[in-house]
């Protein structure tokens, strides 16, 4: 009986102590940061590269700061900045980060009205950018601006990611690796059929405009408001069941089997575990529509920037752009009012080292 209390004693000794040393290596480190803004002399415009999608950023003062993010064996050089009230003006500022504990995510990559059947629909259904015109602009925009920026570092980062709205259902999940299933080849031939007959098969047809309104005398304006919003994106429109459908990534994404999709259903919980539980400590954020999605939802900002080093790609994104043909000052919109609280980079800001 004494040997066996000494024994349990000594076990439950040493699990302490290697419990308090697993503790001591999680603790972050800390480090002083001098903030020392340096004025920077005729400061560039910055996002600039792609006037056809964004109009570029114009402050007066542009301040340069230390490095914030300095990773031990750093290849990952993400130029970044912010906009501060109080310093008035942009403070721009290098980090240094490890590609392999960074991931990318681009959020809502919907694929509509690219060829795979899921199609806006008729006469006056909305989705994503909510008409067909300004969705090929984003697919333009994902093919011409991240797709590319995406590919460039794929071989290199922990991971490439897709948020989708819904769940996991059994067709996306035969198409797609997700954080606890890897697909086989002979299973994404499966869901990729499978997902064409789904979607071939919806009829893509609403109803019409209505042809006549009820005003009352007093209160006509919100009488007309009220029964012809600006955004009607349920049944009426879309009919019903349309979004119960298998949203795919888009088709201008290059989706690689080791790529992972994110569904909003399941909520941040798992997302964070995954990306945590993986070393994963910085995000490169990429996707639609900057405004919306790309803040609030499962993948967005909001969300990512409780827990993780966040930079959002700013010309790697588009705002939604209602009563304009262009989404340049939505996104430039934004992204301004995005800076308050987070670090913007630009695709030309972020470098890899050259493998040795």
């Amino acid at each position: 009986m004494i040997r066996h209390f000494l024994t349990v004693s000594l076990l439950l000794m040493f699990s302490a102590i290697a419990g308090r040393g697993a503790a001591e290596e999680t603790v972050p480190s800390t480090r002083v940061y001098q903030n020392e803004l340096v004025r920077i002399d005729n400061p560039k415009p910055l996002l600039a590269d792609h006037p056809e999608f964004f109009e570029p950023i114009i402050e007066q003062a542009h301040f340069e700061a230390p490095p914030l993010v300095v990773d031990e064996g750093a290849d990952l050089h993400v130029r970044a900045w912010r906009f501060s009230y109080n310093a008035r003006g942009i403070i721009e500022m290098p980090n240094h980060l490890n590609a392999s504990r960074t991931a990318i995510i681009m959020v809502h990559p919907w694929g509509i009205d690219d060829g795979q059947g899921w199609n806006t629909p008729e006469p006056a259904g909305v989705a994503d950018f909510c008409t067909k015109e300004k969705n090929h602009l984003a697919g333009k925009h994902t093919r011409e601006i991240v797709s590319p920026f995406i590919n460039s570092l794929r071989d290199r980062v922990a991971y490439v990611m897709y948020s989708l709205p819904g769940g996991k259902d059994p067709i996306r999940r035969m198409l797609y690796r997700s954080f606890d299933y890897s697909p086989s080849e002979a299973e994404r031939k499966e869901g990729a059929a499978e997902l064409t007959a789904k979607l071939n098969g919806f009829r893509y047809q609403g109803e019409s405009l209505p042809e006549k309104l009820m005003l009352s005398q007093n209160k006509p304006v919100i009488d007309y408001f009220r029964q012809f919003p600006g955004l009607d994106a349920g049944a009426r429109y879309n009919n019903s069941g349309f979004w119960d459908l298998p949203i795919p990534v888009s088709a201008d994404a290059d989706v690689a089997p080791d790529d992972i999709v994110i569904y909003d259903a399941e909520g941040y919980a798992p997302l964070k575990d995954f990306l945590m539980t993986n070393g994963v400590r910085h995000v490169l954020l990429t996707g639609y529509a900057t405004d919306m999605c790309f803040c609030r939802t499962t993948a967005g900002y909001e969300n990512l920037s409780k827990d993780f080093n966040v930079f959002l790609v700013g010309d790697a994104s588009l705002a939604t752009f209602p009563a304009n043909t262009s989404p340049r000052f939505a996104v430039n919109a934004a992204i301004s009012f995005a800076a308050l609280n987070q670090l913007v980079t630009q695709v030309s800001w972020i470098t890899l080292d050259e493998q040795p």
